[in-house]
């Protein structure tokens, strides 16, 4: 009988590389190695050999960034997605969409596990396990890197013995996941919440004071909640994100510097770089501004948070989140416009916005001539909403 397959969520970086001989060793398995392209991964066929020279039995590439535009960042867009409203989940929406990989592999080559490199202490864990465990509930999940309770420089000592080339050296102090939706970097300095983030953390964003000294504005086309132009001119999803991405970071605008509290109970200092991602929820909250009535606008920023929350803590497949999303998609059908951008000097502020679809009537808003209102119905609109307050006013003051 030969040996089981396990199919491991392969990033080509220190952890998981090791993880393929661990695997090996520990586990007596085969090792399929699998990593899932969500934007930004560089030199694809060189990390698929190093799984491979690593000792996995076959290495595979997936190339997923459509898919996880299209599925998992656009609808967190439309919700308007900020875990503590700050955080636009780069890492936590890319999590169900590599489970999600995982176990179609899993299926189509026999595998029952699925390993993955996250630590105990983070939230990754969480969003591998659990999505894994709602998609195929018979497949095994393996976390090795939780028991192996080695060091960054220890694991570093252990490819070295296996004849493992990691480009990296024991002072390479930072921990970096990246997709198309933005960067995030954590450990080494960044540990200390006190001490500002070196600029060698950055590379998507300038610093604010070495930015252009002149500004440059933007315009965002939305169909239906979906961004679709910049300037007048159609891109592809992955095309559109990728230059406004690249955009906002020339003017330093993008970075996040937060205490984020995690879902296993700690508080975590974290750096992210996603001017893309903040610039366009920016502009999509502007367009909603104007088509969504007041009732429907506050009512979806509950929603919004919910929602975050559950990307965040690992239940994107859960039955609550998809009856949210529903909610959040019957919402966006009017949310076309365009809004326009100014980036300068680490800032993105709105310049304007316009809708076919705009609930912003001048008629009545303006001050000037040509006012419709109706003044004279203000009065007893007045009186009557105010007048429970009144009612109640009036028996305090007698109970006194």
């Amino acid at each position: 009988m030969g040996k089981e397959t396990c199919v491991l969520a392969y990033s080509g970086g220190l952890d998981t590389s090791a993880l393929i001989p661990y695997l090996r060793e520990n586990y007596g398995v085969e090792v399929v190695a699998a990593l899932v392209d969500v934007g930004r991964a560089k030199d694809l066929e060189m990390l698929r050999q190093r799984a491979l020279d690593a000792g996995a039995v076959d290495g595979v590439v997936i190339d997923a960034k459509e898919e996880f535009v299209r599925d998992f960042v656009f609808p967190a867009l439309a919700a308007n997605a900020l875990y503590e409203e700050k955080y636009p989940l780069v890492s936590a929406l890319s999590r169900p969409l590599i489970s999600k990989k995982m176990v179609e592999l899993a299926q189509e080559r026999g595998a029952g596990l699925i390993a993955h490199g996250c630590t105990a202490k983070g939230n990754d864990q969480v969003r591998f396990d659990v999505s894994i465990r709602c998609l195929d509930p018979a497949i095994r999940v393996l976390g090795p890197a939780r028991e192996w309770n080695m060091t960054r420089p220890e694991i570093l000592d252990y490819v070295a013995a296996r004849g493992i080339d990691i480009p990296l050296t024991k002072k390479n102090p930072f921990s970096i996941d990246e997709n198309v939706w933005g960067r995030t970097i954590e450990c080494g300095e960044l540990e200390d919440p006190w001490e500002a983030p070196p600029e060698e953390a950055f590379t998507v964003t300038i610093e604010a004071a070495k930015a252009p000294d002149q500004g440059e504005e933007v315009t965002v086309g939305f169909e239906a909640g979906v961004p679709c132009t910049l300037n007048g001119e159609r891109m592809a999803p992955v095309e559109l994100i990728d230059t406004i991405d690249a955009l906002g970071g020339r003017h330093g605008f993008g970075r996040i510097d937060m205490i984020e509290n995690r879902l296993v109970g700690i508080k975590s200092r974290e750096i992210y770089e996603t001017p893309g991602a903040l610039a366009l929820v920016k502009a999509h909250k502007e367009i909603e501004d104007l088509v969504l009535t007041r009732d429907l606008l506050h009512f979806k920023r509950g929603v919004e948070q919910r929602l975050a929350d559950m990307i965040y803590d690992g239940q994107w497949f859960s039955p609550l989140a998809d009856a949210l999303r529903a909610f959040v998609a019957n919402t966006q059908t009017r949310v076309s416009g365009e809004a326009r951008l100014l980036f300068y000097k680490g800032s993105c502020t709105v310049r304007g916005r316009r809708s076919p679809n705009s609930l912003y009537v001048e008629e009545l808003a303006t001050y000037g001539s040509g006012d419709r209102f109706s003044h004279e119905s203000a009065k007893g609109f007045v009186e009557l909403w105010g007048l429970p307050l009144e009612v109640w006013a009036r028996r305090e003051r007698k109970a006194r």
